[in-house]
């Protein structure tokens, strides 16, 4: 920017930001932003580095950038102006704190039922038999859920760490959905199969896709087993649209309310629940779709979920075929 306050030059990723040409603007009409105004004009009047955190809007979409105003007077004379996106870097602050706060509501809740058990069970249920009995029974349970939890938040720590490591072995999904199904037979939930007849050969980690299929087995028992039928399957995609790859597509189906559609895109986030009563109540953590979805991340697929209220719910593993 000259001393006339006349934009004369801007590279492509400036231009986009504003989506306009700004070079001939005044700057005041270019950037807009009161911060970004102010930081340019004192540039220009005191001569020293200035700096704002600005935030622009564009086509619905928000983003926030590090404004650097800095003034030259070699060659040009003028003040250069440089944006940093620091759009991703806000929002995963913002999504750690949620994290962070989110993990602290959840240990204080069993934590502060613990306490509050002791409390009477030191008072005047010290020697009561029946109620000490109780109590015990539920610390238990107030304790297993802690261990749940911390074992989840492990498990997705782990799996962060490894976000960008595929796996390498080569697991065929039909033996591994047939060991994960013989697991839950003693359920009084009716399990059905229909599995391809050939082998279903992916790169991935028994282990990790195990854990995937068992909990979508768990979640429909739990939640969506009230017509009491569980159905997976498996199919053959010749090409995965998003993929872009031939794939396996693994289905565990339900019977049972059905889920919403406005609960839908949600999920998969992290301690996020339809009924937060209903789930403690049948020990859930909030973070079993979290963990299933970053794993089938790694194995470079995708998790889809789909549901009519009332009929019943699939949740569909679909991964590219090694």
């Amino acid at each position: 920017m000259a001393d006339d306050t006349r934009i004369i030059a801007a590279n492509n990723l400036a231009i986009s930001v504003y989506n306009v040409n700004v070079v001939g603007l005044i700057y005041s009409a270019a950037l807009r932003q009161p911060a970004a105004i102010r930081a340019t004009h004192a540039c220009l009047e005191h001569h020293k580095i200035q700096t704002a955190r600005i935030h622009h809007t564009e086509n619905g979409t928000d983003t926030a950038f590090d404004l650097r105003c800095a003034y030259i007077d070699k060659g040009l004379t003028g003040v250069l102006i440089t944006l940093k996106d620091r759009t991703e870097e806000d929002k995963n602050t913002q999504l750690h704190r949620d994290f962070v706060a989110n993990v602290s509501h959840e240990l204080r809740t069993p934590l502060t039922a613990i306490s509050g058990f002791i409390e009477t069970l030191q008072g005047s249920a010290k020697k009561d038999e029946k109620v000490l009995d109780r109590f015990l029974g539920m610390m238990a349970g107030q304790s297993a859920r802690m261990d749940r939890l911390v074992s989840d938040l492990l498990t997705l720590s782990r799996i962060d760490a490894q976000e960008r490591q595929r796996p390498g072995d080569s697991v065929d999904l039909r033996d591994l959905l047939a060991k994960v199904v013989d697991g839950y037979t003693s359920s009084k939930i009716t399990i059905t199969t229909e599995f391809l007849a050939k082998e279903h050969l992916v790169l991935g980690d028994a282990d990790q896709l195990h854990q995937v299929f068992a909990n979508l087995i768990e979640n429909a028992i739990k939640y969506g087993a009230t017509g009491g039928m569980i159905t997976v399957k498996s199919e053959d995609i010749v090409m995965d649209r998003r993929l872009r790859a031939r794939s396996i597509g693994v289905s565990v189906c339900d019977t049972g309310e059905g889920i919403a559609p406005l609960h839908l895109p949600r999920l998969t986030e992290r301690f996020y629940r339809i009924d937060d009563h209903r789930s403690h109540d049948k020990g859930g953590t909030g973070l079993g779709l979290a963990i299933a979805k970053h794993i089938v991340a790694r194995h470079r697929g995708r998790l889809s979920i789909s549901s009519i209220v009332s009929q019943g719910s699939e949740f569909k593993v679909i991964l590219p075929i090694n």
